[in-house]
C-alpha cells in the first residue's frame, strides 16, 4: 500500500469531535447517553434564513458560487463588522470559507513557512495547534492560569515571541474556558503587540454573541486601531445563529492577506453553498434580536450548572462570561479508582469512566492543553442538564 503524507503524523482526530461520535454510537445502541461534549448550539436556524435559503433556491440561485463569496454576501459582512465592531472593511478586504476553522486553515497555509512560530494562549480551541502543524508550524503554547481567568499576561506573550514567531492567536469569549477579555486586557496585549510588528494576529470571534452578566464584546482591531493593519478578525454564522451546518465563516482583514488567502481558497474549495450565503444575509442584515434572547437562556442554563457542581465535592470550576463551556477542575479526582473500578491518572480516565458507567459524555482537558480538567458544553436542554448533572454527582460520589 502507497504510504500516508508525513504532515499527518502529528495530527490527530478531534477530541470533541470523538467524544460527540462516541456519544452517537452509545445513542445508536439504545443508550440514554448525555451528551455534554459538543460544541454546537441546540436552537433551530431562524425560520427568516431558511427561507432565504429556499427562495433563492427557487430562483435558480445554484450555479458555482465565487469563490470567496458573492459581492453581496461580502458587503452583508462587511455591514456587520462595522455595525456590531465598529471596524470598516472594504469588500475587498473580506472573504469567506467553509467555516471559521478552513478561515483559519487558509490564513496559516497562507503564510506560515516550515519552522516559524504561532503563539497560542493555553487551553485553547483543540484545531489551533494542529491546524498550525499541518502548514509545516511550530505552536508554542502559554499557559494560562484558572486564577487568571485562563487569560494570558502580557508579559508572558512578550516573552513566548522570537524572531521565528508568525502569529498570535486569540479567542473570546474563548473555547474551552468561556473566559472574556476585558478593553484593559486587550490593551494591554495590544500594547505588547506593538513592540512586534512583523506579527500577525488572528482573533477568533465566533462567540461573540453568547456573552453575559454585562459584558461588553471587543475585539482588538476595535481597541487598537494601530495594529488595524496586522489584524485577521474571524467570525462566522455557526454559533450565534445557530447554522452550524451551514457551514460559513468569514473573516475581514488587511488587503494582501487576504489575497493571499484567497489564493489558497481557490485550491482547496470551490465557494461556500449559494443557499448557504443566501441564509447568511437574512440573518446578518435581518432582525438581531434573537441573539440577546438566546444568550439569556444560555445564561440561565450556567447559572444552574455552576449551582450543580458547586454542591459536588471535589469539583471546582470558574465562571465564565461567554461562550457556553464550563472548564472543570478535577484534581480532586487524579489518582482516585472509580465505582466500576477505573485507576483515574490523567482527566482522560476520568472522562473515559464517566461514559462508561454514567453515559455523561465530555471532553478531557488535556485534549485542549490543559490538566487536570474536563469541559463541559451547555449547549443543550434543561431537562438533559439535570440528568447529566445528577450523574457527573453520582459518578464523583462513587469514587474512592
Amino acid at each position: 500500500m502507497p504510504d500516508i503524507a508525513d504532515r499527518l503524523n502529528n495530527i490527530a482526530i478531534s477530541a470533541s469531535v470523538a467524544m460527540t461520535q462516541k456519544a452517537r454510537d452509545l445513542a445508536a445502541q439504545g443508550i440514554d447517553v448525555v451528551g455534554l461534549s459538543t460544541g454546537e448550539p441546540d436552537f433551530p436556524t431562524p425560520a427568516h434564513a431558511i427561507e432565504a435559503a429556499h427562495q433563492a433556491a427557487l430562483a435558480g440561485d445554484t450555479r458555482y458560487p465565487p469563490t470567496d463569496g458573492t459581492p453581496a454576501l461580502r458587503a452583508a459582512i462587511a455591514r456587520k463588522f462595522k455595525r456590531d465592531n465598529d471596524l470598516n472593511y472594504d469588500v475587498s478586504q473580506i472573504i469567506t470559507a467553509g467555516g471559521a476553522r478552513q478561515i483559519i486553515f487558509n490564513a496559516m497555509m497562507a503564510t506560515i513557512n516550515p519552522g516559524d512560530e504561532v503563539v497560542i494562549p493555553t487551553p485553547s480551541w483543540i484545531s489551533y495547534a494542529d491546524i498550525v502543524r499541518f502548514a509545516g508550524g511550530i505552536p508554542v503554547a502559554i499557559p494560562c492560569d484558572e486564577e487568571n481567568g485562563f487569560k494570558p499576561l502580557p508579559q508572558n506573550i512578550d516573552a513566548a515571541i522570537t524572531d521565528k514567531t508568525k502569529w498570535l492567536l486569540l479567542n473570546y469569549p474563548s473555547n474551552p474556558t468561556g473566559s472574556v477579555a476585558s478593553r484593559d486586557e486587550l490593551q494591554a496585549i495590544a500594547d505588547v503587540m506593538l513592540k512586534h510588528p512583523h506579527i500577525w494576529i488572528l482573533t477568533d470571534d465566533i462567540y461573540e454573541h453568547l456573552i453575559y452578566d454585562g459584558c461588553t464584546f471587543l475585539t482588538l482591531a476595535q481597541v487598537e486601531p494601530k495594529l488595524y493593519d496586522r489584524v485577521l478578525t474571524v467570525n462566522g454564522v455557526s454559533k450565534a445563529y445557530s447554522m452550524t451546518g451551514w457551514r460559513l465563516g468569514f473573516c475581514g482583514g488587511p488587503a494582501p492577506l487576504i489575497k493571499a488567502m484567497s489564493n489558497v481558497n481557490t485550491q482547496n474549495a470551490g465557494g461556500i453553498a449559494t443557499v448557504a450565503q443566501a441564509a447568511a444575509i437574512a440573518v446578518l442584515d435581518g432582525p438581531q434580536d434573537l441573539l440577546q434572547e438566546r444568550a439569556a437562556i444560555y445564561r440561565k442554563r450556567r447559572d444552574f450548572v455552576l449551582e450543580k457542581l458547586a454542591a459536588i465535592a471535589g469539583l471546582r470550576c470558574h465562571k465564565p462570561q461567554g461562550a457556553f463551556y464550563l472548564f472543570v477542575n478535577i484534581a480532586a479526582f487524579i489518582g482516585k479508582t472509580s465505582a466500576g473500578g477505573r485507576v483515574m491518572n490523567t482527566d482522560a480516565d476520568f472522562v473515559m469512566a464517566l461514559i462508561e458507567e454514567q453515559h455523561v459524555v465530555s471532553v478531557p482537558g488535556a485534549a485542549y492543553g490543559m490538566s487536570p480538567y474536563i469541559r463541559l458544553s451547555y449547549a443543550t436542554s434543561m431537562e438533559r442538564l439535570q440528568t447529566g448533572c445528577e450523574r457527573l454527582a453520582a459518578f464523583c460520589e462513587g469514587c474512592r
